[in-house]
């Protein structure tokens, strides 16, 4: 089954002007930007770890929650965010955290670190409505892509074919070709984007390498 593709920036913010700034530089270039949220704590950095405030954009945000807490989280910020993605390591009870953001009508995913395996989101596959799969251990922009995540990219394409897959972590103009063929049909990017001297240039590779 042929899935949307879509190219999605990712957003590490530490001030509301450098969110803004971030957010600002995107303008109308992709639909969905993914803003990530990390408490110094479930990852060693901090991002947007305060009480931000979105400008009015055309944007739909993904928040990727990078945290210990997620329920108070989601409980406080849900109205911001079109996604909320939830790392599998950090939920004490998945099927209330998932029935919690479809009452608020959100979209809900997991997300699975590279050491997580697909057999503990089985029982949950048919509930969500996408899963995040790290290419990258969380935490940092610019870290190094894990090639042997293509694997479970494949093998989760293989039990649910039309779930939206999503891959972070290392995504540039050399990787994300593989995690393309591997069946990923979201591509979360973050430095190859956010640090690019041409934003739209840069979107515009990653595009035409899915898309050729």
């Amino acid at each position: 089954m042929n899935k949307k593709k879509e190219i999605i920036p990712a957003i590490i913010a530490k001030t509301q002007d450098e969110l803004d700034n971030l957010i600002d530089k995107l303008g109308d270039l992709v639909e969905t930007a993914q803003l990530d949220i990390m408490d110094n704590r479930f990852v060693p950095n901090t991002s947007l770890f305060f009480d931000f405030n979105l400008p009015k954009s055309s944007l739909k945000f993904e928040a990727h929650l990078m945290i210990e807490d997620p329920e108070t989280w989601i409980e406080k910020n849900y109205q911001k965010v079109d996604t909320i993605l939830i790392h599998y390591e950090s939920c004490n009870n998945p099927k209330k955290i998932i029935a919690e953001v479809k009452r608020k009508d959100k979209r809900v995913g997991f997300v699975l670190n590279p050491e997580t395996s697909l057999k503990n989101i089985l029982n949950f596959i048919e509930d969500i409505d996408q899963v995040l799969i790290m290419t990258v251990n969380p935490g940092f922009y610019g870290s190094p892509f894990l090639p042997e995540m293509l694997g479970k990219i494949r093998e989760l394409r293989n039990m649910k074919s039309n779930l939206d897959i999503e891959v972070d972590g290392g995504i540039t103009n050399k990787t994300i070709d593989l995690v393309n063929k591997a069946g990923a049909n979201m591509f979360v990017s973050g430095s190859y984007i956010m640090k690019s001297d041409n934003v739209g240039r840069s979107i515009d590779t990653l595009k035409k390498i899915i898309i050729d």
